[in-house]
């Protein structure tokens, strides 16, 4: 490999252990991946916190199981320092910033998962809880290098903004967040993120869920490792759609960016995002598609419920607002545990201008810094069915159990928590 002489300087550990080891990993992927360099992270989010995949690793000393898990050593070396060009943000950690009890938690576990945060926030993580850090000023821009162990912030970055990132995972990423480096591989190189595939959406497009069945609808007909071009005569886009598309394209498929004509910055148009190659194929997408995606995924049939979550990403201000708006005045049924998942600095927002108020006098809840499917069964166990208003929460509750999901918009799954019950009607139709 070519290496620079910062990093041979890094390589013979002249900037301490964890630099050494975080590198030497580093370098043995770009072996395994063909890439001849390395390039510089300045953007990193990592999987912080004590998530249940660590208990395979019999301690309870960050440290050690850091090591053992995210290094891949049996010496103990601790985490203790990061890059320091790169902004580091925590992805999603297990439990919410501050409560435990509502997510039938225990304290001791509770704590256990601080201390691990707050390991993190000592080597120079900045401590979100984010699957969508872009709310919190995490935003690299065209041409930028990212890392991130959240897969819709890959196609995001990707797509929406131009920046260059893989799927690494979670250890690549903290391997990068220490060290400062990836390989210069896949999106990293821009002469590969060209489009592949062209397709042509003839269904309508308008409301938030059908941007969300759009990304399922595409990722169903996708080739493995494409890079479509979406090409339609859409109305008022805007970052949030966009958002939730590449969110579940990245679930639906393993597509890690995206183009869409005349929204994103390396397609101003179907041909630009080509770059002078040939499609390798066209896919058409219809109503028919949009709502074949949606019945996979909502289960049929009326029931009473106990749970009703929103927020997967992790909603915004504005649409906190909206939640609280068609609130006013109602009550959630008694019966419904309803939930909303923010970031903590979001929620704040909310607090100070009154929506958290108004959503807890209906007898709803938010909460921050995680989400139902990463807080686990040990929440998920104590309800008989579920009712959520993205792909992606429905998605990943459905492959963990059997018991009814039922999925809708926004307004749907609060019609459904106020009445305790969803009906037909709630469905989603086209």
């Amino acid at each position: 490999m070519k290496l620079t002489e910062k990093e041979k300087f890094i390589l013979e550990g002249k900037e301490g252990r964890l630099k050494q080891v975080a590198l030497e990993n580093i370098v043995r992927y770009a072996d395994v991946l063909g890439a001849e360099e390395l390039c510089e992270i300045t953007k990193a989010t990592v999987f912080c916190g004590a998530h249940n995949y660590l208990n395979v690793c019999e301690t309870n000393d960050f440290h050690e199981l850091f090591s053992k898990m995210n290094l891949g050593k049996d010496e103990k070396i601790p985490f203790d320092k990061t890059y320091e060009k790169c902004y580091i943000q925590s992805c999603v950690s297990p439990c919410d910033q501050f409560e435990f009890e509502a997510l039938h938690q225990s304290k001791e576990y509770f704590d256990k998962n601080s201390n691990f945060i707050d390991e993190c926030r000592k080597a120079g993580v900045t401590i979100t809880g984010s699957c969508a850090p872009y709310l919190t000023g995490w935003l690299p821009i065209q041409g930028e290098h990212f890392v991130t162990t959240e897969s819709g912030v890959t196609t995001i970055g990707n797509s929406l903004w131009g920046a260059m990132g893989n799927s690494d995972g979670i250890e690549a990423a903290f391997w990068s967040a220490i060290c400062g480096r990836t390989p210069k591989w896949g999106n990293h190189v821009k002469e590969n993120r060209y489009a592949t595939h062209h397709v042509r959406i003839e269904a309508d497009i308008d409301n938030l869920i059908e941007w969300d069945l759009l990304g399922k609808a595409i990722g169903m007909k996708l080739p493995t490792s494409s890079r479509p071009v979406v090409d339609g005569n859409f109305k008022n886009v805007d970052f949030t759609k966009l958002a939730q598309l590449f969110t579940t394209i990245s679930m639906a498929s393993n597509c890690e960016i995206c183009h869409v004509a005349g929204y994103t910055p390396e397609a101003r148009d179907v041909e630009d995002a080509f770059k002078g190659h040939k499609s390798q194929g066209e896919i058409i997408i219809t109503n028919e598609d949009l709502q074949e995606a949606y019945d996979l995924m909502c289960d049929e049939g009326s029931a009473d419920i106990e749970f009703v979550s929103l927020g997967c990403p992790h909603y915004n201000i504005d649409m906190i607002k909206k939640v609280a708006e068609y609130l006013e005045g109602k009550k959630i049924h008694s019966g419904v545990h309803f939930m909303l998942w923010t970031v903590y600095p979001v929620k704040s927002m909310s607090d100070l201008n009154g929506y958290t108020k108004v959503i807890e006098e209906a007898g709803g809840k938010i909460y921050t810094s995680s989400c139902p499917t990463t807080v686990g069964n040990v929440f998920l166990d104590k309800y008989s069915n579920f009712v959520f208003d993205s792909y992606k929460q429905a998605r990943s509750v459905k492959s963990d159990t059997d018991k009814p999901v039922y999925y809708g918009d926004m307004y749907n799954c609060m019609d459904a928590a106020i009445a305790g019950r969803w009906e037909e009607n709630n469905r989603w139709k086209k």
